[in-house]
């Protein structure tokens, strides 16, 4: 676990639910988690009414029958733990790369806010366990392929369990690969064992696909304000005017997201001496072009695509999904809450803005290069073009991407393959959503890192004309890492330092510093 981990206070779980923000604190920078009183409370009193039914001659799903298509089958109380235990090994059927910790670590706890629900009818010994390995940083191995995104992500929460009842393998606080018993062991936990419906309680959810969506809903507040940021500095340097974010002509158009992203273009470029020097009536351009002109109406979307995304992942937070659920007036009900669609939609919508939000910024980015239209800039930034190449490749490297992104914009959520001997005969395939998406956030980030070295390189190419003060902010606190102009230098290691600078936000709390909070 991360130092940081020891500072941060631990996330409440508990019927309330959580926010995303602790969401993202638990599975990225580790913080703690507590069950709360009433969570344990709601989970011993549902309990009670999952033991009152398996002791009943009517068939429960999930409590005295088989699964899926196999849940005509009645199961004799003797063989009911069995039956839970059978259902977490045969599930734990992932196959290929290992998962990233902070999207296993975020479908624990999402799975532990369910149980903490009082829905599900786990006992609260089996939610004090799920956090006790959150706690002590043992991370089970859930593979990439698995999940339909229907029933829940029912192979990569699998593999969760089987860490659980200590089968299976982890990653401990460090790192290191282990055995599930022997980690648990060493953190002072002991493995579950299993009672009647407890096994379909831990697996029966959109966890996953849940998880990763708030993970990239945070990376994508950051890196659309970011794009904002690399807009701006574009615009600057393209000897571009900013009388086209205006808020009166934006007002005509009252999209709230373009508001926001031309409200930041404006706090950008106020005070720009570069800006200034092109206004007066020896101007002779009438127009930008649309990467330009049109960057808050793309940007704006784009957030206004990411507020419906967040609105859906926080109506999910609210929500207990599995299936049956415990009802408060008694009733153990069937229901369809496990599938994956709302999610699966909206993670596929923003892998579409973020395949857009990257191809505007590319289109800027060669602007920057061409000479023909790079309004006195020389060719690909070159120190000496034609022995220097500047940043020719470095756009080509940016253009694959794009290309990449493109590609991973096609949807997954309107593809179905029936499972379970037609059971499961529509399934919303959310998690590979998710899974795509995460590529597309890594790639937008590269995307607007590139954009942000070629523009930072054009803005110095300017002097003696100085930038505005927030993006000669930016651009100073990317000097600290890599070099200003000059003869061709070993370009990856510079656009790899551009890439952490705009994950970590320093680029932008750079700016910010001077323009204020972006939007």
């Amino acid at each position: 676990m991360s130092a940081m981990s020891n500072m941060l206070p631990p996330a409440p779980v508990g019927p309330a639910g959580l926010t995303a923000e602790q969401v993202v604190a638990v599975a990225r920078h580790g913080a703690p988690v507590a069950l709360t009183e009433p969570a344990l409370a709601a989970m011993t009193a549902s309990r009670r009414q999952v033991e009152a039914l398996a002791t009943a001659e009517t068939p429960a799903y999930g409590v005295s029958t088989g699964f899926g298509a196999m849940a005509t089958r009645h199961i004799p109380p003797d063989r009911r733990e069995a039956l839970q235990r059978s259902l977490i090994r045969s599930h734990a059927a992932g196959s290929g790369p290992e998962v990233e910790r902070e999207v296993v670590r975020a479908l624990m706890l999402l799975r532990l806010r369910t149980l903490a629900s009082g829905r599900t009818g786990a006992r609260p010994e089996v939610g004090r366990a799920l956090a006790g390995m959150l706690n002590a940083g043992l991370t089970p191995v859930v593979r990439e392929y698995g999940s339909l995104g229907c029933s829940g992500d029912l192979a990569p929460l699998a593999h969760v369990a089987l860490a659980l009842i200590g089968e299976g393998e982890v990653r401990d606080h460090s790192g290191e690969l282990r055995p599930a018993a022997g980690a648990l062991a060493e953190a002072g936990l002991h493995p579950v064992q299993l009672a009647s419906k407890e096994g379909l309680a831990l697996i029966n959810g959109t966890d996953g696909m849940l998880g990763m969506l708030l993970l990239a809903c945070a990376d994508l507040r950051r890196l659309v304000a970011t794009a904002d940021l690399a807009a701006a500095m574009s615009v600057e340097a393209l000897l571009g005017t900013d009388r086209v974010f205006a808020a009166d002509l934006t007002a005509l158009r009252p999209h709230p997201g373009q508001a926001d992203s031309a409200a930041n273009l404006r706090a950008l470029l106020a005070g720009s001496a570069i800006m200034a020097s092109h206004r007066g009536p020896d101007c002779t351009r009438v127009q930008d072009a649309y990467s330009l002109r049109c960057a808050p109406q793309v940007a704006g979307a784009v957030r206004d695509t990411l507020a419906h995304a967040e609105a859906v992942a926080g109506r999910e937070l609210a929500a207990s999904i599995d299936n049956p659920v415990v009802l408060p007036d008694g009733r153990v009900e069937s229901c369809g809450n496990f599938h994956g669609a709302p999610v699966g939609y909206v993670l596929d919508f923003l892998a579409i803005a973020a395949a857009d939000l990257a191809s505007i910024a590319e289109r800027r980015t060669d602007r920057m290069l061409d000479v023909a239209r790079s309004a006195g800039l020389p060719a690909f930034l070159a120190d000496d073009p034609g022995v220097d190449s500047g940043h020719m490749i470095a756009q080509y490297t940016q253009a694959a991407i794009v290309s990449e992104l493109k590609r991973l914009a096609v949807p997954a959520s309107v593809d179905s393959i029936p499972s379970s001997a037609m059971q499961e005969d529509h399934v919303s395939m959310g998690w590979g959503a998710a899974r795509k998406l995460r590529r597309s956030v890594d790639g937008l980030t590269q995307v607007l890192a590139v954009e942000i070295l070629t523009a930072a390189r054009a803005l110095e190419l300017r002097a003696p004309l100085r930038p505005a003060p927030a993006t000669a902010a930016a651009v100073a606190a990317l000097r600290r890492r890599v070099a200003g102009p000059g003869p061709d230098r070993y370009l990856a290691p510079e656009l790899a330092a551009c890439v952490a600078l705009v994950t970590d936000g320093t680029l932008l709390l750079a700016a910010e510093s001077v323009a204020g909070a972006l939007r």
